[in-house]
């Protein structure tokens, strides 16, 4: 309460403030016949009595026609609630205030929504006012303890491990590769800025620069289009160290995170599991997984590799054919046929991958369309290797390796979340299971052309040291130096051993992946002049954050988030601007036609 005229918050008063005198101020939560109403601000409620008594009626014309959400001072005395009437779930329950004294700020005219968390509003609405919307009690929460989160991260970094904190420039230049960038437009007629999608080359030219241990709270920039649950503009906590390995980057990480970590979300573990690509791959399906329950990917190829069932051999006569399999605990008792063929349906339009299913019945005996073809042995394999109880579904698939996995660790998400709708605890969902990922690809064929490769994650990546000399000879083998901090299936972080040998750096660019290396001249040239070894890493502070809470997106951990097509709906950006103020720019817009009509109409 200091620097402001109030004397407590409506959150803090108890039973040993009885007898005192108050002024509160806050926002009418609701009010009762005249009788009393509820006052709130940044920290909780307390009820104010209104007097009834003629030498106060002021105070109760005043109080009683407040609207809802209107601002106003209350100057009382604590008193204690009358016997029976303590409201326990309140931590100002014990006590109230009577009014002698009360002033609207500012009344509230009629609301677009109820300030209460449990009221459904649609998202549009709710970014529409978002400054109504901060108002609820869970946006306020989530807020907070994500400044609390930084303030700690900052200590633990600054004040605990030397490191600097530098705001590196947000007008910059295309960089080759990763995501799209936006551009802006500069006074100099075809010359455009760009909005950096992360403070790469700056923070590794910090480290030319000597600077040893750099951090930011950075802001970056992605034009990624419609994108559920994409931020345009987003958060991130940018770290970069020199003289530091792969191990240094992942303890001091775990050592960030613990101590920055929300006492009330209990503690973490440490140090972090670690699992190769490969076999985030071969045993979840994807290199983010979700470790809180099991139904993991099995290899069952030996199993059925002597067996005649067609698919089956034509899938293994490949260079890179597996058959694979997972299992649902009591399928058959949380699933119904249509979800099985759902199930199936996902796989078939997503990966082109079909599936079969197989059922234990509760005496043992399975129940397939391929038991016909299995031999008593090869069931008793099957059902050994996949530790298959009564009333489990298995769910297999045969094909190139790559496929077949990303098609199971799929079912294996959509699975989880079937059995949990249906009843069944899978996930608890007060876990919180951190792994780290290493041993990325350095490179991938590109989509659009398998021929030619890019970078798995960005073109500054070192390579493996035990790899480094294919760099030169296959570089479709080459391991990266790149790690990715998971957390409960989502990736919350990833960064690099980068290349700081000028000479390896331009061999990436120009032979491999046939970029314009002039583009990056300066950090090409800055590399030449004794850059040390160094590497970074960059942790999602917004995704972070909504994981924490369990918010079901991050825009309800930003205060003013864009739409899931990135529009500012409540200040209706992007916006047009005219012609005059473009001029400066050198631009003009070509109007589509049919929006050419509708500005004249």
């Amino acid at each position: 309460n200091s620097f402001v005229t109030r004397t407590n918050t409506c959150g803090e008063l108890r039973s040993a403030h009885v007898g005192q005198k108050v002024t509160l101020y806050g926002w009418v939560q609701y009010q009762r016949q005249g009788l009393f109403l509820v006052l709130r601000d940044f920290q909780g409620l307390t009820q104010i009595i209104i007097p009834q008594d003629e030498a106060h009626s002021h105070v109760k014309e005043l109080l009683s026609s407040a609207p809802v959400e209107s601002v106003v001072r209350v100057t009382g005395i604590v008193s204690p609630r009358p016997p029976g009437q303590e409201n326990p779930k309140m931590p100002t329950g014990d006590i109230e205030v009577k009014a002698e004294t009360a002033e609207i700020l500012n009344s509230c005219k009629k609301l677009p929504f109820e300030i209460k968390d449990f009221i459904k509003k649609s998202e549009a609405l709710r970014m529409q006012y978002r400054y109504l919307d901060l108002r609820s009690f869970q946006l306020q929460s989530n807020l907070r303890l994500r400044s609390h989160m930084v303030m700690r991260m900052r200590e633990y970094l600054c004040n605990l491990h030397g490191f600097v904190d530098v705001e590196t420039p947000t007008l910059f230049k295309r960089t080759p590769g990763g995501a799209k960038e936006f551009l802006v437009p500069s006074r100099e007629a075809g010359k455009f800025y760009s909005l950096p999608q992360s403070p790469q080359q700056f923070k590794q030219l910090l480290m030319v620069g000597g600077l040893d241990r750099y951090f930011q709270v950075a802001r970056c920039y992605r034009d990624e289009g419609s994108r559920p649950d994409r931020q345009p503009e987003f958060t991130q906590i940018d770290i970069e160290m020199s003289f530091v390995d792969q191990a240094g980057i992942q303890r001091l990480i775990e050592g960030l995170l613990q101590h920055s970590w929300p006492e009330e979300r209990g503690s973490i573990m440490t140090p972090f599991p670690s699992m190769t690509y490969k076999e985030a791959l071969a045993e979840y399906g994807t290199d983010k997984p979700d470790t809180r329950f099991g139904m993991k990917i099995v290899d069952i190829s030996d199993v059925l590799r002597g067996s005649d069932i067609h698919f089956v051999q034509n899938a293994l006569s490949y260079p890179h054919g597996s058959i694979r399999a997972i299992c649902i605990p009591q399928g058959v008792r949380y699933l119904t046929n249509k979800d099985l063929e759902s199930l199936k349906e996902s796989a078939k339009s997503q990966f082109n991958q079909e599936i079969m299913e197989i059922i234990r019945r509760p005496d043992g005996s399975l129940k397939s369309l391929l038991t016909k073809f299995l031999g008593e042995r090869e069931q008793s394999e099957l059902t050994q290797a996949l530790n298959m109880q009564g009333d489990d579904v298995v769910l297999l698939a045969a094909g190139e390796h790559k496929q077949v996995c990303s098609a199971l660790g799929t079912l294996r998400l959509l699975s989880a979340n079937l059995l949990e709708a249906a009843g069944l605890a899978l996930r608890d969902p007060t876990a919180f299971h951190f792994l780290w990922v290493v041993d990325f690809p350095l490179f991938l064929p590109k989509a659009e052309n398998p021929t030619e490769l890019e970078s798995a994650h960005h073109p500054f990546t070192a390579p493996h040291p035990s790899d480094a000399s294919l760099l030169y000879s296959d570089p479709t083998k080459v391991r990266s130096q790149h790690y990715d901090l998971v957390l409960n299936g989502n990736e919350v972080g990833g960064g690099s051993i980068r290349i700081h040998s000028a000479e390896q750096q331009r061999f990436v660019l120009e032979k491999i992946l046939k970029e314009d290396s002039e583009v990056l001249s300066h950090l090409l040239e800055a590399l030449e002049f004794g850059a040390p070894p160094h590497g970074g890493i960059a942790l999602g502070l917004d995704r972070l954050i909504s994981l924490i809470v369990d918010a079901p997106s991050i825009r309800d951990v930003i205060a003013f988030p864009k739409s899931f097509r990135g529009r500012d709906l409540m200040g209706n950006a992007p916006d047009y601007v005219t012609p005059e103020e473009l001029e400066p720019y050198h631009i003009q817009v070509s109007w589509p036609l049919e929006e050419k009509e509708a500005k004249k109409n």
